[in-house]
């Protein structure tokens, strides 16, 4: 477009913000006012490739809000491409509107759920990654950032990773407006110390005026020219830019402007043309790349041999691969633990080593989610929990992506407590509309790691470090929401439920209570979430008690999980688990101390009865 439209773009761009905050009474105009140019510059000026009948196209550049506040800018931008009216507009944040505070894919043109700060340059090196490596396609990466979320040690993680990987279609926009929520950021309109710190890890950095359109999309222009790393354009702005009540002045983050104010706002800004539109590049169009489909062997592991069902999980992969083309794997640097190394060793180039970075591995896994991929997601149980900010966010994308902790539990041994995943069970129950599946053996976990495909959402599976024995047969189906019951008869007088390594304890557990004239039932309670509330509830009729066991901590766990199944039932529930600080020792040593093992299933048994 020519300049004096793209000018004029600018001005509406600034109306379009101002006028849905105010109608919002709420949000950030300033915040938005800021990237105004720096956004106009990328969208409208041919830089930008976009068919915004078709915003799934695969052959589309991507824009990530990673600056999620500035939503207000995002949804003015399409409206000034034609795809959202000013009637839309004002209903930013209100309930039903798809115009939310913070952007979310139910709007059509939001990449992923953004607002919780440092997280959208690692969805973006995801979808980089995905273009040049998986995809093999042109489109290109922008990720619009906010100075005060550099200060974020995920933004570094992204960087560092999207250098390593020479993603030189990656562009990040760093919009240095100087002001954050409460005062001034780390560097302030500093832009040389950004481009230092951001180039000194292997990107190319381009410092320019952000409120000069001309030196905007040059910079874009010459980004698209660099080869081999990625770029980043380190923009000086004013926030609030355009309306001197909040230009550059503190205290107005967040705040929207009343209608009196939002007179004189509009009568500084000046006149505004309503008609004029923006038009978007159509992007060329290639296929992408498809991984080869094929057949694949049913798993067979040597009869009588344990198994840990962290290697049946690399295994699984491996076999499924050929069954699922959209299948790829990550791991944080400890995939000869975790087993994703079969993926590596057989499917090289669908596999992605993260190295230990485990906020920036999750972010990136939405991205491929967003375009297509089913990634696969594996590091220790316990490192999950530095990510979990980045895992919540990704249910509000829809991102369909697994998880696998191993490691979990105090089963793990003379490590010690740093290594035990402990809370991984109650951490994942909590996200919205999570599957959580525990196997305890190596075909039990071949069933579900294939349900865990299927399955369209996140869905974390539980392995262990300790080999178990084979207690399921090849080819055994195994259901989320499901369990099995491996004893029972009619004269059960307690159930005893567990998942994973304490599924051997309990079934240890029965055979000696069996010796003393006392029947067990023993349910494996391998779909933790949603759990087979039927089977339990019956348990809870046909026994006097029933007595979870689990390798977690009490609180958010399968005995967590089992109550609410059978709340409605008068029956007594009793949970053995790790309320213990944990030691190193043996596996067995371990189960002992924290009382999860057959002699402490007996005993509170017997106690009970």
């Amino acid at each position: 477009m020519a300049k004096d439209s793209l000018r004029q773009l600018t001005q509406l761009v600034r109306y379009y913000i101002l006028k849905s905050t105010t109608a919002a009474g709420s949000g950030h105009p300033s915040s938005s006012l800021s990237a105004v140019e720096l956004t106009v510059g990328l969208l409208f000026s041919g830089v930008f490739r976009f068919d915004a009948d078709h915003p799934a196209r695969p052959n589309n550049d991507r824009l990530i809000f990673s600056k999620g506040h500035a939503s207000p800018l995002l949804y003015a931008l399409w409206a000034a491409a034609g795809r959202v009216s000013e009637n839309e507009l004002v209903t930013l944040r209100k309930f039903g509107s798809v115009l939310e505070g913070h952007p979310v894919p139910a709007f059509p043109f939001a990449e992923a759920a953004t607002g919780s700060l440092g997280q959208g340059l690692s969805i973006g090196v995801g979808m980089a990654y995905n273009a040049k490596y998986f995809d093999q396609l042109p489109y290109r990466t922008y990720v619009l950032l906010g100075d005060s979320e550099m200060a974020e040690g995920s933004i570094w993680e992204a960087i560092q990773l999207a250098a390593h990987y020479q993603l030189d279609n990656l562009v990040g926009i760093l919009d240095v407006n100087r002001l954050g929520q409460t005062g001034p950021t780390m560097y302030g309109h500093d832009v040389k110390a950004y481009a230092k710190r951001v180039e000194s890890f292997g990107w190319k950095c381009i410092v320019v005026n952000g409120h000069s359109l001309p030196k905007v999309i040059a910079a874009y222009r010459a980004a698209a020219r660099v080869k081999g790393k990625p770029v980043m354009v380190v923009a000086k702005t004013m926030k609030g830019r355009g309306v001197s009540l909040l230009e550059n002045k503190p205290g107005w983050h967040g705040k929207a402007l009343s209608q009196d104010e939002l007179k004189g706002a509009l009568a500084e800004l000046g006149p505004v043309d309503a008609s004029v539109r923006g038009q978007i590049a159509l992007p060329e169009e290639q296929r992408p790349r498809s991984f080869v489909v094929g057949v694949s062997k049913a798993p067979s592991y040597p009869a009588g041999k344990p198994v840990a069902t962290r290697e049946a999980y690399g295994h699984a992969l491996v076999r499924l691969a050929p069954l699922f083309p959209s299948l790829v794997a990550m791991d944080g640097e400890t995939s000869n633990s975790t087993f994703a190394e079969k993926m590596r060793q057989v499917y090289p180039e669908r596999y992605v080593e993260m190295y230990i970075a485990e906020q920036n591995m999750v972010g990136a896994a939405l991205g491929m989610a967003r375009r297509g991929k089913i990634p696969f997601v594996s590091t220790f149980a316990a490192f999950f929990t530095r990510a979990f900010d980045q895992i919540r966010m990704s249910q509000y994308s829809g991102g369909n992506i697994k998880f696998c902790g191993s490691h979990a539990g105090v089963s793990i041994g003379q490590d010690g407590p740093s290594q035990m995943g402990l809370e991984d069970l109650a951490m994942f129950r909590t996200v919205l509309n999570s599957v959580v599946l525990y196997p305890c053996d190596a075909y039990s976990t071949e069933a579900l790691v294939e349900e865990a495909v299927k399955h369209r959402g996140i869905v974390y599976v539980r392995t262990t470090r300790m080999a178990t024995p084979l207690l399921y047969s090849p080819g055994e189906k195994l259901a989320i929401g499901g369990s099995k019951v491996l004893r029972a008869t009619a004269a059960d007088q307690v159930a005893i439920v567990g998942a994973g390594v304490t599924v051997f304890e309990a079934l240890k557990a029965a055979d000696q209570l069996k010796e003393q004239g006392i029947d067990a039932r023993v349910i494996d309670c391998y779909s933790v979430k949603p759990v087979d509330r039927a089977t339990l509830q019956r348990a809870a009729h046909d026994t006097k008690a029933i007595i979870t066991v689990e390798d977690h901590v009490a609180e958010g766990g399968i005995g967590d999980a089992v109550r609410e199944a059978v709340a409605e039932i008068p029956v007594r529930v009793y949970s053995l688990a790790v309320r213990k600080q944990p030691k190193s020792g043996t596996p067995q040593e371990l189960l002992d101390y924290e009382e999860i093992s057959a002699p402490a299933i007996v005993e509170m048994v017997k106690k009970i009865l």
